[in-house]
């Protein structure tokens, strides 16, 4: 792995954005996997995504109109359907023939899906339906049209893969996350002892019971267990259950580029009484989201040098595996094979 940049996957399904973020008729310009993006949501609801370049002279589509049907661009007035297609260049001399259907600024594949709007990005042109990947991940105990109570989204000034190792690191919260509410001793650490099964395009932390003593997890009733998966191309799913409730938690890693990517964080309850909770829960949930965010920004700093970085057992087990699904990943595309997951199942233990 190279200090500073990862290699980018493709052939997956990405989180763009919430939902929330773009009502009808708008449309939101971003850099996603290193490449122009516009995001859009049309009259009739649906969403879509472009490559934001005008294939006339290379002037970027965000900074044109949307009518709800097509996208304008700004410098001569050509018009792109949300499929990409163009569908009118008001330059034409009526005495010119120019078949504007062979004309097209390029488009992803969007899908709207647990209140977030989803891009895939192919690995050699290809529909999802035809890829390896063919719909994006569904939340567990939540219907597809079910939006997060919350969303909250930091820029990381690190690589992807710096992004998910801190994301599935198991042994810096008593170091990194040292507020008051969420305070940890270093001098009090505590063996840990959790064991570690394959899942799709990654692993989980099999289901176990989550202390009763904790008040915080006795609104969702008797019996409270957890599962932690990771997948894919950077998600973290937490799923936590009891007898009347269930919350999820989905950590997102999506690139803006080699160097730059967009953690999220996002939950979903089943309690309807969180909603006068939610000023106090998304300062907390920024203020946790940022320690992460400050130590890559620090880390930076020494791998600016290029260090030789370790990995040791069992602390660091899970940043390898995260290597080796992306290697098998793009190795698997390569040959033209099915996937093989190579995470074992077995049980790590650690000091946190």
């Amino acid at each position: 792995m190279n200090n500073l940049e990862a290699d980018l996957l493709r052939g997956l399904w990405y989180v763009a954005c919430p939902s929330s973020e773009i009502a009808a008729g708008k449309m939101l310009g971003k850099t996603l996997m290193g490449e122009p993006v516009l995001i859009g949501r049309a009259a009739n609801g649906s969403v879509f995504a472009l490559r934001d370049i005008c294939p006339h002279r290379g002037i970027p589509l965000r900074h044109g109109w949307f009518d709800g049907e097509t996208v304008q661009c700004c410098y001569h007035g050509w018009r792109f359907d949300t499929g990409g297609t163009c569908v009118e260049i008001p330059s034409t001399h009526a005495a010119q023939t120019i078949d504007t259907s062979k004309i097209s600024c390029g488009a992803y594949a969007a899908r709207e899906q647990n209140g977030l709007i989803w891009i895939y990005f192919p690995e050699n042109g290809e529909r999802p339906e035809d890829g390896r990947q063919t719909e994006p991940p569904l939340l567990p105990d939540f219907a597809a049209d079910a939006a997060p109570q919350l969303a909250i989204m930091l820029p990381f000034v690190c690589s992807v893969d710096h992004a998910a190792l801190g994301l599935m690191d198991p042994t810096h919260a008593a170091f990194v996350h040292t507020s008051w509410w969420f305070k940890k001793n270093a001098k009090k650490l505590r063996p840990k002892e959790k064991p570690f099964a394959p899942s799709e395009l990654g692993w989980a932390m099999v289901r176990h019971k989550l202390p009763p003593q904790n008040i915080a997890y006795k609104v969702l009733g008797d019996d409270v267990t957890t599962e932690i998966r990771y997948a894919l191309p950077g998600l973290r799913i937490e799923h936590i259950q009891g007898s009347k409730h269930s919350v999820v938690g989905l950590t997102s890693i999506t690139p803006i580029d080699s160097t730059h990517t967009e953690v999220r964080q996002m939950f979903w309850a089943s309690m309807g009484w969180v909603r006068p909770f939610k000023p106090l829960i998304r300062h907390l949930m920024t203020v946790f989201l940022d320690q992460d965010r400050r130590v890559v920004v620090q880390q930076r700093e020494g791998l600016k040098y290029n260090p030789k970085l370790m990995l040791i057992n069992d602390a660091d087990t899970q940043g390898r595996w995260w290597m080796q699904l992306k290697d098998e990943w793009v190795r698997s595309g390569a040959e033209n094979r099915p996937f093989q997951n190579p995470v074992k199942a077995r049980t790590l233990r650690w000091m946190s």
